[in-house]
């Protein structure tokens, strides 16, 4: 997963790659110099600063990387992990997992409907914020996310979550546009999104023209 500490270990990792400072990658890109520097990378108030996604974009363009070359670069998450033998002990940040084909035999429940037995895996639940720091909500107004997201609904989004094709993201503009729209297509230079609605047109944003992006991680029903 993405994090303050591991996007800007990539970005690191990228310089040292191509026989670069931070500094002396900034000044390829055609950034400030001291953009990268490390007494950059929080702020007076000691807030984590990120990188923007225009400043990953140049340096990607400078050095004649790709995206997965960049993602490469970040430590290795397993979304997974085994199980202990035994009834499903409490998991700190995780949940059980079965799929539905196993569900309907038996010894996987208790008689109240909880998890119980072996043959269970685990997955990271994906709104514990004690371990997904910046994690928050929004709630859909209107009809343009229908028929996915209804009015009212609740949003959970994750800044610095990978983002990959496929994925529905919010999205918002320089301009102060806000979307929430899936993850077509996204280069060195744009991000293509197709639109929830069939009514409302799909779009491409040149990445000067992007904020931030964010990965969806949940959302109520």
């Amino acid at each position: 997963m993405l994090s303050h500490e591991t996007i800007w270990s990539a970005i690191d990792t990228l310089a040292e790659r191509h026989q670069l400072t931070p500094s002396g990658l900034a000044r390829r890109a055609g950034l400030d110099p001291t953009s990268f520097n490390k007494s950059k990378r929080l702020g007076p108030d000691g807030r984590l600063r990120w990188p923007s996604t225009e400043s990953i974009a140049k340096v990607l363009e400078a050095t004649g990387a790709t995206v997965d070359q960049f993602m490469s670069y970040l430590p290795a998450s397993a979304g997974r992990s085994a199980l202990p033998d035994g009834n499903f002990p409490p998991q700190g940040g995780t949940i059980p997992l079965l799929g539905f084909a196993q569900a309907g035999a038996g010894g996987f429940f208790d008689d109240g409907g909880f998890p119980a037995g072996q043959g269970w895996d685990v997955v990271e639940f994906p709104v514990d914020p004690s371990r997904k720091a910046g994690v928050y909500a929004l709630e859909v107004q209107g009809d343009s996310m229908l028929p996915l997201y209804r009015d009212g609904d609740v949003l959970i989004v994750e800044p610095g979550a990978q983002v990959r094709r496929g994925d529905r993201v919010v999205l918002k503009t320089k301009e102060g546009e806000v979307m929430a729209k899936v993850l077509a297509r996204q280069s060195a230079r744009t991000v293509e999104l197709l639109s929830l609605n069939p009514e409302h047109a799909n779009r491409v944003f040149d990445l000067s023209e992007v904020d931030w992006m964010a990965r969806i991680i949940w959302a109520s029903q």
